[in-house]
Protein backbone atom coordinates (compact mmCIF):
# COMPACT_ATOMS: atom_id res chain seq x y z
CA UNK A 1 0.00 0.00 0.00
CA UNK A 2 2.87 2.31 1.28
CA UNK A 3 4.19 1.60 -2.27
CA UNK A 4 1.24 2.43 -3.91
CA UNK A 5 0.87 5.64 -2.46
CA UNK A 6 4.23 6.81 -2.98
CA UNK A 7 3.85 5.75 -7.02
CA UNK A 8 0.77 7.73 -7.34
CA UNK A 9 2.51 10.71 -5.61
CA UNK A 10 5.09 10.57 -8.10
CA UNK A 11 2.21 10.40 -11.15
CA UNK A 12 1.14 14.04 -9.53
CA UNK A 13 4.39 15.54 -11.16
CA UNK A 14 3.19 14.95 -14.68
CA UNK A 15 -0.37 16.07 -13.94
CA UNK A 16 0.32 19.15 -12.55
CA UNK A 17 2.85 20.16 -15.49
CA UNK A 18 -0.05 19.45 -17.25
CA UNK A 19 -2.62 21.60 -15.63
CA UNK A 20 0.03 24.55 -14.99
CA UNK A 21 0.69 24.44 -19.02
CA UNK A 22 -3.10 24.51 -19.49
CA UNK A 23 -3.86 27.10 -16.90
CA UNK A 24 -0.74 29.58 -17.69
CA UNK A 25 -1.80 29.29 -21.76
CA UNK A 26 -5.50 29.84 -20.84
CA UNK A 27 -5.39 32.94 -18.81
CA UNK A 28 -2.90 34.62 -20.84
CA UNK A 29 -4.76 33.71 -24.50
CA UNK A 30 -7.66 35.37 -23.44
CA UNK A 31 -8.67 38.66 -24.88
CA UNK A 32 -8.05 41.79 -23.06
CA UNK A 33 -5.18 43.59 -21.00
CA UNK A 34 -4.56 42.72 -17.57
CA UNK A 35 -2.63 46.24 -17.07
CA UNK A 36 -5.75 47.78 -18.23
CA UNK A 37 -7.67 45.82 -16.48
CA UNK A 38 -5.82 47.00 -13.32
CA UNK A 39 -5.99 50.63 -14.48
CA UNK A 40 -9.07 50.94 -15.58
CA UNK A 41 -9.76 52.17 -19.07
CA UNK A 42 -8.52 55.98 -18.84
CA UNK A 43 -5.12 54.58 -17.85
CA UNK A 44 -2.32 56.15 -19.97
CA UNK A 45 0.39 54.16 -22.16
CA UNK A 46 3.18 54.89 -19.93
CA UNK A 47 1.21 53.65 -16.91
CA UNK A 48 0.38 50.82 -19.16
CA UNK A 49 3.57 50.16 -19.99
CA UNK A 50 5.07 50.77 -16.55
CA UNK A 51 2.32 47.93 -15.23
CA UNK A 52 3.21 44.95 -17.62
CA UNK A 53 6.98 45.81 -17.21
CA UNK A 54 6.42 45.31 -13.22
CA UNK A 55 4.33 42.07 -14.03
CA UNK A 56 6.79 40.69 -17.15
CA UNK A 57 3.73 40.60 -19.84
CA UNK A 58 6.08 42.04 -21.85
CA UNK A 59 8.38 38.86 -21.71
CA UNK A 60 7.75 36.07 -24.10
CA UNK A 61 5.58 33.48 -22.66
CA UNK A 62 8.07 30.58 -22.33
CA UNK A 63 9.94 32.47 -20.26
CA UNK A 64 6.80 33.91 -18.12
CA UNK A 65 5.52 29.87 -17.55
CA UNK A 66 9.12 29.30 -16.50
CA UNK A 67 9.05 32.18 -14.19
CA UNK A 68 5.60 30.97 -12.91
CA UNK A 69 7.05 27.32 -12.66
CA UNK A 70 10.13 28.29 -10.71
CA UNK A 71 8.14 30.50 -8.05
CA UNK A 72 5.81 27.65 -7.44
CA UNK A 73 8.78 24.99 -7.05
CA UNK A 74 9.63 27.95 -4.35
CA UNK A 75 5.83 27.47 -2.70
CA UNK A 76 5.71 30.82 -3.96
CA UNK A 77 1.95 31.16 -5.71
CA UNK A 78 2.67 34.81 -6.23
CA UNK A 79 0.63 38.12 -5.72
CA UNK A 80 -2.98 39.64 -6.73
CA UNK A 81 -2.39 42.21 -8.91
CA UNK A 82 -5.16 43.50 -7.59
CA UNK A 83 -5.35 43.33 -3.81
CA UNK A 84 -1.63 42.95 -3.38
CA UNK A 85 -2.11 40.22 -0.88
CA UNK A 86 -0.30 36.26 -1.25
CA UNK A 87 -2.56 34.65 -3.37
CA UNK A 88 -1.91 30.97 -0.93
CA UNK A 89 -3.24 33.67 2.04
CA UNK A 90 -6.65 34.15 0.15
CA UNK A 91 -7.26 30.70 -0.43
CA UNK A 92 -6.69 29.58 2.82
CA UNK A 93 -8.76 32.51 3.78
CA UNK A 94 -11.71 31.32 1.73
CA UNK A 95 -11.29 27.30 2.08
CA UNK A 96 -12.65 26.88 5.14
CA UNK A 97 -15.84 28.71 4.05
CA UNK A 98 -15.67 26.46 0.46
CA UNK A 99 -15.22 23.12 2.99
CA UNK A 100 -17.72 23.94 5.39
CA UNK A 101 -20.70 24.69 2.29
CA UNK A 102 -19.30 21.16 0.65
CA UNK A 103 -19.39 19.27 3.88
CA UNK A 104 -23.03 19.97 4.64
CA UNK A 105 -23.77 19.39 0.78
CA UNK A 106 -22.39 16.15 0.89
CA UNK A 107 -23.68 14.94 3.77
CA UNK A 108 -27.15 15.30 2.61
CA UNK A 109 -26.71 14.51 -1.09
CA UNK A 110 -24.98 10.88 0.49
CA UNK A 111 -27.82 10.35 3.08
CA UNK A 112 -30.59 11.17 0.91
CA UNK A 113 -28.99 10.01 -2.47
CA UNK A 114 -28.00 6.48 -1.00
CA UNK A 115 -31.23 5.72 0.77
CA UNK A 116 -33.06 6.93 -2.37
CA UNK A 117 -31.29 4.61 -4.24
CA UNK A 118 -31.47 1.81 -2.22
CA UNK A 119 -35.04 1.75 -1.63
CA UNK A 120 -35.61 2.38 -5.40
CA UNK A 121 -33.70 -1.07 -5.96
CA UNK A 122 -35.54 -2.90 -3.56
CA UNK A 123 -38.97 -1.62 -4.39
CA UNK A 124 -38.34 -1.42 -8.16
CA UNK A 125 -40.50 -0.04 -10.48
CA UNK A 126 -42.76 0.49 -7.30
CA UNK A 127 -44.41 4.76 -7.03
CA UNK A 128 -41.58 5.26 -4.49
CA UNK A 129 -38.73 4.41 -7.40
CA UNK A 130 -40.31 6.24 -10.08
CA UNK A 131 -40.60 9.29 -7.98
CA UNK A 132 -37.41 9.43 -7.06
CA UNK A 133 -35.82 9.01 -10.11
CA UNK A 134 -37.99 11.45 -11.66
CA UNK A 135 -36.76 14.03 -8.79
CA UNK A 136 -32.98 12.45 -9.68
CA UNK A 137 -33.50 13.55 -13.55
CA UNK A 138 -34.85 16.85 -12.18
CA UNK A 139 -32.06 17.44 -9.82
CA UNK A 140 -29.20 16.95 -13.07
CA UNK A 141 -31.43 18.55 -15.20
CA UNK A 142 -32.30 21.93 -13.63
CA UNK A 143 -29.77 24.69 -13.76
CA UNK A 144 -28.15 25.68 -10.26
CA UNK A 145 -28.20 29.29 -10.87
CA UNK A 146 -32.31 28.72 -11.12
CA UNK A 147 -32.94 26.80 -8.26
CA UNK A 148 -30.91 28.61 -6.24
CA UNK A 149 -33.00 31.95 -7.12
CA UNK A 150 -36.51 29.95 -6.02
CA UNK A 151 -35.21 28.70 -2.87
CA UNK A 152 -33.83 32.04 -2.00
CA UNK A 153 -37.67 33.72 -3.32
CA UNK A 154 -39.80 31.06 -2.12
CA UNK A 155 -37.71 30.53 1.79
CA UNK A 156 -35.78 33.51 2.28
CA UNK A 157 -38.19 36.29 0.84
CA UNK A 158 -41.73 34.76 0.96
CA UNK A 159 -41.71 32.62 4.05
CA UNK A 160 -38.75 34.14 5.95
CA UNK A 161 -37.55 30.64 7.32
CA UNK A 162 -33.75 30.67 6.08
CA UNK A 163 -31.27 33.61 4.90
CA UNK A 164 -30.69 34.22 1.48
CA UNK A 165 -26.71 35.22 1.52
CA UNK A 166 -23.70 35.59 3.54
CA UNK A 167 -22.28 33.31 6.12
CA UNK A 168 -23.66 34.96 9.21
CA UNK A 169 -25.71 38.20 10.03
CA UNK A 170 -23.99 41.60 10.15
CA UNK A 171 -25.35 42.10 13.82
CA UNK A 172 -23.60 38.95 15.18
CA UNK A 173 -20.10 38.78 16.18
CA UNK A 174 -18.27 35.17 16.10
CA UNK A 175 -14.70 34.66 17.67
CA UNK A 176 -13.03 32.82 14.75
CA UNK A 177 -11.04 29.93 15.61
CA UNK A 178 -10.99 27.40 13.07
CA UNK A 179 -12.84 29.64 10.07
CA UNK A 180 -16.05 26.98 10.15
CA UNK A 181 -17.95 28.91 11.34
CA UNK A 182 -20.71 26.09 12.92
CA UNK A 183 -17.92 24.73 14.61
CA UNK A 184 -16.44 27.81 15.93
CA UNK A 185 -20.14 28.80 17.30
CA UNK A 186 -19.80 24.98 18.87
CA UNK A 187 -16.44 25.91 20.75
CA UNK A 188 -16.94 29.32 21.96
CA UNK A 189 -20.71 28.47 23.00
CA UNK A 190 -22.52 31.23 21.17
CA UNK A 191 -25.61 29.21 20.50
CA UNK A 192 -27.16 32.38 18.97
CA UNK A 193 -24.20 32.81 16.17
CA UNK A 194 -24.55 28.42 15.89
CA UNK A 195 -28.40 28.99 15.06
CA UNK A 196 -27.43 31.84 12.68
CA UNK A 197 -25.28 30.22 10.75
CA UNK A 198 -26.87 26.90 10.33
CA UNK A 199 -29.87 29.13 9.09
CA UNK A 200 -27.22 31.09 6.54
CA UNK A 201 -25.84 27.24 5.33
CA UNK A 202 -29.14 25.52 4.69
CA UNK A 203 -30.23 26.77 1.62
CA UNK A 204 -26.62 26.95 -0.54
CA UNK A 205 -25.59 23.28 1.04
CA UNK A 206 -29.80 22.10 -0.17
CA UNK A 207 -28.78 24.26 -3.66
CA UNK A 208 -25.34 22.59 -3.90
CA UNK A 209 -26.62 19.41 -3.27
CA UNK A 210 -28.71 18.43 -5.65
CA UNK A 211 -26.81 17.12 -8.75
CA UNK A 212 -24.64 14.81 -6.26
CA UNK A 213 -27.55 13.93 -4.60
CA UNK A 214 -29.44 12.79 -8.01
CA UNK A 215 -25.85 11.51 -9.51
CA UNK A 216 -25.48 9.29 -6.08
CA UNK A 217 -29.11 8.08 -6.08
CA UNK A 218 -29.22 6.71 -9.54
CA UNK A 219 -25.62 4.76 -9.20
CA UNK A 220 -26.46 3.44 -5.82
CA UNK A 221 -29.82 2.22 -7.84
CA UNK A 222 -28.18 0.82 -10.47
CA UNK A 223 -25.34 -0.65 -8.17
CA UNK A 224 -28.02 -2.15 -5.86
CA UNK A 225 -30.19 -3.84 -8.83
CA UNK A 226 -26.85 -5.67 -10.11
CA UNK A 227 -25.69 -7.07 -6.51
CA UNK A 228 -29.11 -8.33 -5.42
CA UNK A 229 -29.33 -10.57 -8.14
CA UNK A 230 -26.25 -12.31 -7.45
CA UNK A 231 -26.69 -15.74 -6.06
CA UNK A 232 -24.80 -15.02 -2.55
CA UNK A 233 -28.30 -12.82 -1.97
CA UNK A 234 -30.62 -15.53 -2.82
CA UNK A 235 -28.62 -17.67 -0.23
CA UNK A 236 -28.36 -15.10 2.36
CA UNK A 237 -31.91 -14.61 2.04
CA UNK A 238 -32.38 -19.06 2.48
CA UNK A 239 -30.60 -19.05 5.35
CA UNK A 240 -32.89 -17.59 6.73
CA UNK A 241 -31.73 -13.61 7.52
CA UNK A 242 -33.61 -10.48 7.94
CA UNK A 243 -33.66 -8.60 5.02
CA UNK A 244 -32.25 -5.25 6.66
CA UNK A 245 -29.32 -7.60 6.88
CA UNK A 246 -29.38 -9.13 3.79
CA UNK A 247 -29.68 -5.56 1.92
CA UNK A 248 -27.26 -3.26 4.01
CA UNK A 249 -25.01 -5.89 5.22
CA UNK A 250 -24.35 -7.70 2.12
CA UNK A 251 -25.82 -6.02 -0.91
CA UNK A 252 -25.24 -2.77 -0.11
CA UNK A 253 -21.39 -3.41 0.76
CA UNK A 254 -20.57 -5.08 -2.34
CA UNK A 255 -22.43 -2.44 -4.51
CA UNK A 256 -20.83 0.29 -2.51
CA UNK A 257 -17.09 0.78 -4.50
CA UNK A 258 -18.95 2.49 -7.67
CA UNK A 259 -21.07 4.89 -5.33
CA UNK A 260 -17.94 5.62 -3.72
CA UNK A 261 -16.08 6.56 -6.64
CA UNK A 262 -18.85 8.95 -7.59
CA UNK A 263 -18.98 10.44 -4.30
CA UNK A 264 -15.22 11.41 -4.26
CA UNK A 265 -15.78 13.06 -7.76
CA UNK A 266 -18.58 14.82 -6.34
CA UNK A 267 -17.12 16.41 -3.07
CA UNK A 268 -14.06 16.82 -5.19
CA UNK A 269 -15.80 19.29 -7.43
CA UNK A 270 -17.97 20.96 -4.80
CA UNK A 271 -14.40 21.30 -3.13
CA UNK A 272 -13.14 22.49 -6.41
CA UNK A 273 -15.34 25.68 -5.39
CA UNK A 274 -19.09 25.91 -6.83
CA UNK A 275 -18.60 29.46 -8.33
CA UNK A 276 -22.48 29.70 -9.44
CA UNK A 277 -24.02 28.75 -5.84
CA UNK A 278 -21.35 30.99 -4.23
CA UNK A 279 -21.87 33.46 -6.32
CA UNK A 280 -25.93 33.67 -5.73
CA UNK A 281 -25.73 33.04 -2.00
CA UNK A 282 -22.68 35.27 -1.89
CA UNK A 283 -20.88 32.85 -0.08
CA UNK A 284 -16.73 33.82 0.86
CA UNK A 285 -15.39 30.62 -0.74
CA UNK A 286 -12.69 29.65 -3.47
CA UNK A 287 -15.49 29.44 -5.79
CA UNK A 288 -16.45 33.08 -5.79
CA UNK A 289 -12.87 34.21 -5.20
CA UNK A 290 -12.25 32.41 -8.98
CA UNK A 291 -15.29 34.65 -10.27
CA UNK A 292 -13.97 37.26 -8.88
CA UNK A 293 -10.48 37.24 -10.28
CA UNK A 294 -11.46 36.17 -13.60
CA UNK A 295 -13.85 38.85 -14.08
CA UNK A 296 -10.81 41.32 -12.98
CA UNK A 297 -7.86 39.44 -14.81
CA UNK A 298 -6.43 38.53 -12.06
CA UNK A 299 -4.02 35.61 -13.54
CA UNK A 300 -1.91 35.07 -10.50
CA UNK A 301 -5.06 33.90 -8.55
CA UNK A 302 -6.65 32.24 -11.62
CA UNK A 303 -3.18 30.57 -12.12
CA UNK A 304 -2.69 29.23 -8.72
CA UNK A 305 -6.29 28.54 -7.94
CA UNK A 306 -6.25 25.90 -10.95
CA UNK A 307 -3.39 24.25 -9.96
CA UNK A 308 -4.70 24.22 -5.80
CA UNK A 309 -8.26 22.63 -7.19
CA UNK A 310 -6.48 20.17 -9.83
CA UNK A 311 -4.51 19.33 -6.44
CA UNK A 312 -7.66 18.63 -4.44
CA UNK A 313 -9.28 16.22 -6.98
CA UNK A 314 -6.28 13.98 -6.86
CA UNK A 315 -5.78 14.21 -3.49
CA UNK A 316 -9.39 12.69 -3.26
CA UNK A 317 -9.10 10.62 -5.80
CA UNK A 318 -6.02 8.52 -4.01
CA UNK A 319 -8.05 8.99 -0.87
CA UNK A 320 -10.62 7.01 -2.90
CA UNK A 321 -8.75 4.19 -4.40
CA UNK A 322 -7.34 4.00 -0.62
CA UNK A 323 -10.84 3.61 0.86
CA UNK A 324 -11.61 0.78 -2.11
CA UNK A 325 -9.41 -1.82 -0.36
CA UNK A 326 -11.00 -1.24 3.33
CA UNK A 327 -14.57 -0.89 1.50
CA UNK A 328 -13.94 -4.24 -0.21
CA UNK A 329 -11.33 -6.95 0.97
CA UNK A 330 -11.25 -8.47 -2.04
CA UNK A 331 -9.14 -5.63 -3.58
CA UNK A 332 -5.55 -6.39 -3.27
CA UNK A 333 -2.72 -3.09 -4.53
CA UNK A 334 -0.05 -4.71 -5.26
Amino acid sequence: MTRYIIKRLLGLIPVIIGVSICAFLLIHLIPGDPARAILGERATPESLAAVREQLGLNDPLHIQYLRFMGQLIQGDFGRSVITNSLVIEEFAERFPATMELSIAAMTIAILVGVLAGVISAVKQYSWFDNISMIGALFGVSVPIFWLGLMMQWLFAFKLGLLDASARLSVELRLDNITNFYVLDSILTGNWEALFDSLKHLILPSLALATIPMAIIARMTRSSMLEVLRQDYIRTARAKGLKEKVVIFRHALKNAFLPVLTVMGLQFGTLLGGAVLTETIFSWPGIGRLMYEAIMQRDFPVVQSGILIISLIFVFINLVVDILYSFVDPRIRVN
